[in-house]
């Protein structure tokens, strides 16, 4: 972003943290579900679950997390979608602003409430029992991999956000991106799976992230899996960013 845009989106988050911190429902309802998911399956399902480890629950957080992103990025399409209703955004447009800060707000919004969320479910985790041996480089890894995550997912919600004809149609989209983590490898090994629910869940990107922030946080080497896991994401937001601004484009014509 230039410096003239980077101003302008710095504002707009401003403005956009102002609403979520007006309306902390938003954070604790994403943050509350995946930790009561996190309950359920180490305290009641845990037990049952050969996962190949001890603490199931170092098996599980990864997992977590991108579910907690994931349901997350809702809330960016809706209040999006909120601020296209309400006709502040021709209200932005009349102003000396750069047009692609008004979006960049909301993905900033998005980064900075989900990265409070995963820092809460993160303290959550530790008190039930996490651990890991990471050092400072494989936490900034895996710190990197979540925000490049959802990034890439912030942009397909500002997608949704933009096409959606209704509040529930604007936050629906994440449905199957909260169901991806349980095709993965994120709760079971994959091949305790039937063989083609194992061939998707081996190839879909969930599976490579979860694999890699697994292997950071123990500190084992990541091959194949970090290099899978970052094709995937960079081509997501590149994909998601080119086509938002082109839907963009064509909403403010």
């Amino acid at each position: 972003m230039s410096s003239h845009v980077l101003s302008n989106a710095n504002v707009m988050l401003g403005r956009s943290m102002r609403h979520v911190t007006r309306s902390m429902d938003t954070i604790i309802t994403v943050t509350i579900t995946p930790i009561a998911m996190m309950l359920l399956f180490v305290y009641v399902l845990g037990g049952a679950i050969d996962a190949g480890t001890d603490d199931y629950v170092d098996y599980l957080t990864p997992g977590i997390l991108l579910i907690s992103i994931a349901s997350g990025i809702a809330y960016t399409a809706y209040r999006l979608y909120g601020d296209l209703q309400s006709g502040i955004f021709e209200r932005f447009h009349s102003m000396p602003i750069a047009r692609s800060s008004v979006l960049w707000g909301h993905v900033l919004t998005s980064l900075v409430s989900n990265m409070i969320s995963v820092a809460v479910i993160v303290l959550v985790a530790l008190l039930m029992g996490f651990r890991t041996s990471a050092g400072i480089g494989a936490w900034l890894a895996v710190t990197g991999i979540l925000l490049l995550f959802t990034l890439a997912l912030s942009w397909l919600a500002v997608i949704a956000g933009l096409a959606a004809s209704s509040p529930d149609g604007a936050s629906a989209f994440s449905y199957p991106l909260i169901f991806l983590p349980f095709i993965s490898s994120a709760f079971v090994p994959t091949e305790t799976m039937p063989a083609p629910v194992e061939w998707f869940a081996q190839n879909q990107p969930v599976t490579s992230i979860v694999n890699s922030i697994r292997a950071l946080f123990a500190e084992q080497p990541v091959g194949d899996d970090i290099w899978i896991a970052l094709a995937w994401l960079v081509g997501i937001l590149i994909v998601a960013y080119v086509f938002a601004m082109v839907v963009y484009r064509k909403k403010i014509a």
